[in-house]
């Protein structure tokens, strides 16, 4: 039997002797709270999105255009969320997306996020674009289950040597993204001029490859950092990556393979024709095609689109369990929590990333049980009606 909603009981039982929560429970709330945390660079990185930021209100905005449906007398009393996705046993259908540069949130960045993770034993998708590197992260992380992220360098040498290091880690899936092969007009940053990867943050993963430290000269002192950051530039993102290239990269992975960034029908068609093993439906959180359609209005078309051939996970305005159990229903294999985990990351360390997963993942369930379902496979469109 699922205990995930006993969460709530602990909060109940904690306020008998005045103990309330550190964190608002809403996690809608989150946002405003790291805002008045965090410096106007660091949340404007963390909450900013593409243009005029639209892509990122429609997300929500197709949350809500969706209402669940409760059902009742269906004898919920034994609950079960546990599902395998991509060959990862889960507790629960909620990954942590994979987000960067990490400790402008927290100094302990990815490494209070990996131990959050595995306390709830949760998997944690790391980005490349890391504040820590992968081996470190894994170390923290210790038996929790993690998959690797990759932004594909333009050299393969370079890629390859991110692989065999993630697999030799125990990343155990590959999530390659595709739609971030350069950054997108995100004004709150550019207004400030703001990139951290220019002051050294979220390239510990490039900085300790031996196959980057060769380019450079040798490990990354002071006295070659700008000769590495200008090679950094140079590396990140490949514009001219095709839908062939794919044969190479499973060359390189013998484990899962799932594509980032799939919005259209046809190219997750075409996943299942290169012989990827899932699609992650997200635009990003908003933050790359200002204008483009919501990551939710996406869903059901791809989901039809591979017929049950291969995984697709969602991700991009996910808030609450809710909107998680909403995704499931059209057609989910699982969720890819971002920005309230992050936001959690701020307020509190790794104290504040556990926080919010438990909250996600009791409110999940409770959202379940109170609507009629034991399990996340009895989800479908009969559990929402259009608003």
């Amino acid at each position: 039997m699922s205990q995930l909603a006993d969460f709530q009981n602990e909060i109940y039982l904690n306020g008998l002797a005045d103990v309330l929560p550190g964190l608002p429970t809403d996690l809608t709330r989150l946002a405003g709270a790291a805002e008045a945390k965090l410096s106007a660079t660091s949340f404007g990185y963390l909450a900013g999105a593409a243009g005029s930021e639209a892509t990122a209100r429609a997300n929500r905005e197709a949350f809500d255009r969706w209402r669940i449906v409760p059902r009742m007398l269906r004898d919920v009393a034994e609950r079960d969320l546990s599902v395998t996705v991509l060959g990862t046993p889960m507790p629960a259908p909620v990954l942590l997306a994979p987000i960067g540069v990490q400790s402008i949130l927290h100094p302990d960045g990815e490494l209070a996020t990996a131990r959050a993770a595995a306390a709830t034993g949760l998997t944690a998708i790391l980005s490349t674009a890391a504040s820590h590197t992968m081996e470190d992260v894994a170390e923290a992380g210790g038996d929790g289950p993690r998959w690797y992220q990759l932004y594909w360098p333009k050299d393969r040498e370079l890629a390859a040597s991110f692989l065999d290091r993630a697999k030799a880690a125990g990343y155990t899936a590959l999530v390659v993204t595709v739609d971030t092969f350069t950054l997108a007009w995100r004004p709150r940053d550019l207004d400030r001029a703001y990139l951290p990867f220019l002051r050294g943050i979220g390239v510990a993963n490039y900085f300790s490859d031996p196959v980057f430290q060769r380019a450079v000269g040798g490990p990354v002192t002071d006295e070659n950092r700008q000769v590495a950051l200008l090679h950094w530039i140079g590396q990140f993102g490949n514009p001219s990556l095709t839908w062939d290239d794919l044969a190479w990269l499973r060359e390189q992975w013998d484990g899962p393979i799932a594509l980032k960034g799939i919005q259209h029908a046809d190219d997750a068609r075409r996943a299942v024709d290169t012989g990827m093993d899932g699609v992650v439906v997200s635009n990003h959180g908003g933050r790359q095609v200002d204008g483009a359609v919501a990551s939710l209005d996406a869903l059901p078309a791809v989901v039809d689109a591979v017929g049950g051939q291969i995984g697709v996970l969602f991700d991009s305005g996910v808030r609450t369990g809710a909107d998680v159990a909403k995704a499931l229903a059209l057609g989910a294999d699982a969720v890819l929590l971002g920005r309230p985990y992050a936001f959690g990351l701020a307020l509190d360390g790794e104290a504040g990333v556990r926080h919010v997963l438990r909250c996600v993942l009791a409110e999940l369930e409770l959202t379940l049980a109170l609507s009629g379902h034991r399990t996340v496979s009895e989800l479908s469109l009969d559990f929402l009606a259009r608003a």
